[in-house]
């Protein structure tokens, strides 16, 4: 009963921090999810009997908690974004998940490989699991609420990235299962790896998602025109629709994350300027940050706990590497071509935050397969959400700001608000 206690009041003491520390470091170089995982890391380091934090020891809970978390703020994610979908004004987040995931994912599986001498299957789940940005930490760099404005090609492109490559990295997940030892032959395994997890996934992701926002949207908009609804009552439907979609999409085999993010794309579509887009939105906000204090915690507390023990300085290398040189690289030359400035591209290439999705995707590669070496494939992740963590949480708002002050948009900001 002490730890259960205990455990409540850490939680409610984190929930508080998080409510009130994003006001209060709106004009400052230092971010919630920061400061989250340090007290996770000082809250563990003393004998308290809290829970274990453990991802390999739990990772089907590591799993399910993170899927959640991610779920839930995809369809924040979409549900801001202003701009209708069409692939000339989507061009650089398009560009940026096609080509610049692909390129990272590439440079980090064969670093792994040939400079880590990791096997080539935890070289590509090690690869897939860092490649994605993260749409739960990257709230200081995305758009704003919906309808507020602010939506410049910087904020956009990094928020819709966010939204798309957590769906699509999925794939790359699946080939890193399928180049595990099997006794189907390899080219029968690169038959159902392209037809199954690349083309069936993806196609029943995106018409799951399509249908789902419109059909849903045709029910939240349309149902209160005949009976009487309570306005409040929308916050537990953009829920409902999350959790509906995610699962019916994940029963017929497809891709649940890419079809929460679309489903949410359509359903923002409808009836823009409706109050309840804003009602939803600020729902799904809170419940994403009640699971992000609770993940955070929790890995400041396997930080605690050795999760960074196995690493080395190869590793080291390779995520500072991944953050200031393959990311950046690869996303900059990606959006040449692209009516993005010079100083536009580098910002947006390099604030390629990981985070939560990175950790589902490791906990969630771990548990289909039988991967040689975890330990040392969550150190390696570890290190590189908390120095990603730490770095954009500091240079985020200074950039932005000066990024806004170069582009005279600052005056435009100030008078929205």
């Amino acid at each position: 009963m002490t730890s259960y206690n205990l455990l409540l009041v850490v939680l409610g003491v984190a929930i508080l921090v998080v409510s009130w520390l994003p006001s209060l470091l709106r004009n400052h170089p230092l971010s919630y999810p920061t400061v989250v995982v340090g007290l996770g890391l000082l809250l563990y380091s003393f004998p308290f009997p809290l829970p274990k934090a453990d991802p390999i020891q739990y990772k089907t809970l590591t799993t399910h908690l993170s899927e959640l978390c991610v779920i839930v703020a995809l369809t924040g994610t979409g549900l801001k974004i202003d701009r209708r979908f069409s692939l000339r004004t989507w061009r650089m987040p398009l560009r940026l998940v096609l080509y610049t995931m692909i390129l990272t994912i590439a440079g980090i599986a064969l670093a792994g490989w040939l400079g880590l001498d990791l096997h080539p299957a935890s070289a590509m789940l090690l690869a897939a699991a860092l490649a994605p940005t993260d749409p739960v930490l990257a709230s200081d760099v995305q758009v704003g609420d919906p309808g507020e404005g602010g939506e410049d090609d910087v904020r956009f492109a990094l928020t819709g990235e966010a939204g798309l490559n957590d769906g699509l990295a999925f794939p790359f997940v699946y080939g890193a299962i399928a180049l595990l030892p099997s006794a189907a032959s390899p080219e029968s395994r690169l038959i159902d790896w392209l037809t199954m997890d690349v083309l069936y996934r993806v196609v029943v992701g995106v018409l799951a998602g399509w249908l789902s926002g419109r059909l849903l949207s045709a029910l939240i908009f349309g149902l209160p025109q005949r009976i009487s609804i309570k306005t409040t009552a929308y916050s537990f439907v953009i829920l409902a629709v999350t959790l509906t979609t995610y699962g019916l999409t994940e029963l017929v085999k497809g891709y649940g994350f890419l079809a929460v993010f679309i489903a949410a794309i359509t359903l923002r579509g409808y009836e823009r300027s409706h109050e309840y887009h804003q009602h939803m939105h600020d729902f799904t906000d809170q419940i994403e940050r009640m699971f992000i204090v609770i993940l955070l915690l929790l890995f400041g507390g396997a930080i605690a706990q050795g999760l960074l023990a196995p690493l080395r300085w190869s590793d080291v290398a390779l995520g500072l590497g991944l953050l200031f040189i393959i990311r950046p690289l690869s996303g900059f030359l990606t959006l040449i071509g692209t009516r993005a400035t010079l100083s536009e591209r580098w910002v947006i290439a390099g604030f390629g935050i990981r985070g939560i999705g990175s950790f589902f995707y490791l906990s969630f590669g771990l548990e289909k397969g039988n991967f040689p070496a975890p330990e040392r494939l969550w150190a390696i992740l570890g290190f590189v959400v908390l120095v990603s963590i730490v770095l954009h949480g500091i240079l985020a708002t200074p950039v932005m700001n000066w990024l806004d002050r170069r582009h005279n948009r600052l005056a435009a900001k100030e008078s929205v608000s």
